[in-house]
């Protein structure tokens, strides 16, 4: 069916992203607090370096498991309704990680939120590639990032002070319920979706599987050309920002719990004003010829750059170096609207699924697969620094690898 492209009114659609913000908001915030809670959970459950990365990276293999599915099913039954039917799951995840007595608990359920929470940006995404005027949809999507920080911001001191008074365990049955909050208010400003007359070949197609529907995503030469960055740079710096740099800070830079929450906290507070930014800049930008494609051909080197910094600084990299990199990883984040904008307005919902896949799929990688190397590196006799230095160093051949071939698979203009 033929999908209206109806503009929403400013004032609608200043409500519409609020409501929308807000889930966001809460997804990020679960996405990112592993990173502060895994001193206390490592002692708890007795985990290693690898239990860590796979309980970290539960929540994005659920994420990445719905996004297929999700994104067809966004294009034919709109924002509204996907996104509430997924966030029923995420309070369902909340409470089972809350009432979780082993790691198998702890990681099921980090799955469970990880598929509930899985709609909370491709769901405002696809709507704003219809509700919103083209100029603006690079600005809702870096401010919707913004809002995300703003998230993984909470995630750090806020719940590092909380810890002692309600716990763990209560905090996340409280974030049960404000997920319930957030639906709430998405079934009242959320406007439903406006589905267009089908015309006379479409009445008499018949309706393409869902990996089918896929095909014209999978073969676009634009796609092809930004998932290896998606995979590796973009969802390497979401792996680092909501896991490896907590661990990072204590066990190779020295700091204590309170001091790597710190260090998380002004990270995102960096990215927050950063996407905040870039929500500024964009629109001015693109008006003179500095699209996403050329923002991230000269930004990409020098994020390069910082991670050389932290892999060659060992011990005396720490928060500032971690902010830094993240930071300059931002331009990366350019390329998801940049894909949903390369596809007719009827395939938005699956080319930004289908890249959210690559993307999420690839921090699942990097959370796990760090791990694994640094456990495996200390079999090995290495140190507990070298072994993260080693693992960095890996992280960082990828990153550049996916960036060379960004650069030589240019598209015909």
């Amino acid at each position: 069916m033929a999908l209206n492209t109806d503009v929403l009114p400013r004032r609608t659609a200043v409500w519409v992203f609020v409501a929308l913000a807000a889930a966001y908001f809460l997804s990020t915030l679960l996405r990112a607090i592993t990173a502060t809670l895994s001193p206390i959970l490592t002692d708890e459950f007795g985990m290693q370096a690898r239990d860590l990365g796979l309980l970290a990276g539960a929540y994005f293999l659920g994420f990445s498991i719905t996004q297929l599915p999700m994104g067809h099913w966004l294009d034919r039954h709109g924002p509204k309704q996907v996104v509430l039917s997924f966030l029923c799951v995420a309070v369902l995840g909340c409470f089972a990680f809350a009432w979780a007595n082993d790691f198998t608990g702890l990681m099921l359920a980090r799955v469970l939120i990880g598929v509930g929470v899985s709609a909370c940006l491709m769901a405002p995404l696809t709507g704003y590639r219809r509700w919103l005027v083209l100029e603006q949809q690079q600005r809702a999507n870096s401010w919707m990032l913004m809002t995300g920080a703003l998230g993984m911001l909470t995630s750090t001191l806020p719940v590092q002070w909380l810890l002692p008074l309600v716990g763990w365990r209560w905090m996340f049955m409280a974030l049960g319920l404000l997920v319930a909050v957030a639906m709430v208010v998405i079934f009242w400003k959320v406007p439903a979706w406006r589905l267009a007359e089908p015309t006379q070949r479409e009445e008499t197609a018949s309706v393409p599987g869902i990996m089918a529907s896929y095909t014209q995503v999978w073969a676009h030469p634009y796609f092809r050309r930004m998932a290896p960055m998606g995979f590796f740079n973009y969802g390497g710096m979401i792996a680092m920002q909501t896991l490896w740099a907590g661990p990072w800070m204590v066990k190779v830079a020295g700091y204590n719990p309170l001091e790597a929450a710190t260090g998380l906290f002004w990270l995102n507070v960096c990215m927050l004003l950063t996407f905040w930014l870039w929500g500024l800049v964009t629109p001015s930008l693109t008006v003179r010829g500095y699209d996403a494609n050329k923002l991230i051909t000269y930004g990409v080197p020098l994020s390069l750059c910082a991670q050389v910094a932290i892999v060659w600084g060992g011990q005396d990299a720490g928060a500032a170096h971690w902010v830094i990199f993240c930071v300059l990883s931002s331009f990366v984040s350019l390329a998801q609207p940049a894909v949903g904008m390369a596809f007719p307005s009827a395939l938005a919902g699956r080319a930004l699924s289908a890249y959210n896949l690559v993307l999420f799929l690839g921090v699942f990688v990097v959370q796990w697969g760090v791990g694994l190397m640094i456990d495996g590196f200390k079999t090995m006799d290495w140190t507990e620094t070298h072994a993260f230095q080693g693992a960095m160093a890996v992280f960082l051949m990828c990153c550049t690898v996916s960036y060379g071939y960004f650069l030589k698979h240019r598209p015909e203009r």
